[in-house]
């Protein structure tokens, strides 16, 4: 207990220790995280004043959207801060709410593309039906659903951290707090907590990928039977946007969970981090605007009534 009491804050070593890398990486992520809240803010406030795109697949997008400036505003802020403070550390208690949030809004993403992906596979396998199985009341359930799993997910895993003590160093090797590098600091036994994570993994994160993998196989196949080359082209257009951005999220969650665990891949931990929660809000909106073409010609248009 009295070690526990003496180790009140966590460092964070951060991306660099060169002051002049720290500086300059605080310029690019200042814009990084600029275009995220600008482009995200537009794609909600477009999709919220436009009569065309009161459907159910951009009603989805734009919780999606405001997933994104959440996910990245729980880590950008403190990394821009530690990039020029001269004390790079975070409360105990600022970590494990760090910890929280971050695993809340990255499990509503996981949670939003599986009902995103869900509703592409009805749009196209069922077409006909689309309007009668995807009613507004029922969109709605849907997002609510993934925002209680997704405080489910962050309550199960982040709240038992607040029984661990600490007795060892207080440096995190990181930009930001995570399980693993708490769970390493702590003079605790640790079985109860990977169980928790394996668990929530599984049921979790394995279903929604499975769902959205299932989904799009469905979908793939459906648009491989279309005789016409317009048809496939038109059918594959409205999910082609959806498509890339789970590629992106899926594929460096996969490189940073799945790889081995070897202090030889301790960069490539930081950079693929980086990538699913900073670099993947930003580009979301970018891929949307510029692969769907609703929102691509009402941007035109604003832009057109501007000059």
């Amino acid at each position: 207990m009295q070690n526990q009491t003496i180790i009140r804050e966590f460092i964070l070593l951060g991306l660099s220790s060169d002051p002049q890398v720290q500086i300059f990486l605080f310029f690019v992520f200042l814009i990084i995280y600029a275009t995220t809240l600008l482009g995200n803010s537009v794609i909600i406030l477009l999709i919220r004043t436009e009569p065309g795109l009161q459907t159910p697949m951009f009603f989805f997008l734009s919780h999606l959207a405001f997933a994104d400036i959440c996910y990245s505003s729980v880590t950008v802020p403190k990394m821009l801060e530690n990039f020029v403070a001269k004390q790079k550390t975070i409360s105990v208690v600022g970590c494990f709410a760090q910890i929280f949030f971050f695993l809340h809004f990255g499990s509503a993403e996981v949670f939003l593309l599986s009902v995103m992906a869900y509703d592409r596979y009805v749009a196209i396998f069922n077409p006909l039906h689309y309007s009668t199985v995807m009613k507004k009341q029922m969109c709605r359930h849907m997002v609510g659903a993934a925002w209680v799993m997704s405080v489910l997910d962050a309550v199960v895993n982040a709240v038992p951290l607040k029984d661990l003590t600490f007795c060892r160093s207080n440096t995190i090797g990181h930009y930001t707090c995570d399980i693993p590098s708490v769970m390493r600091l702590s003079c605790n036994e640790h079985f109860t907590n990977y169980i928790l994570i394996l668990a929530s993994s599984i049921l979790f994160g394995l279903a929604t990928f499975l769902l959205t993998l299932v989904s799009y196989i469905y979908i793939i196949s459906t648009i491989l039977k279309i005789h016409s080359a317009e048809g496939r082209s038109k059918a594959f257009s409205t999910c082609s946007s959806h498509l890339i951005v789970v590629c992106l999220f899926y594929l460096s969650a996969f490189i940073r969970y799945m790889k081995p665990n070897s202090k030889s891949f301790k960069h490539l931990d930081s950079v693929v981090s980086i990538q699913y929660s900073v670099i993947t809000p930003m580009l979301n909106p970018i891929i949307y605007s510029l692969k769907n073409k609703e929102i691509k010609n009402i941007i035109w248009k604003k832009f057109q009534k501007s000059e």
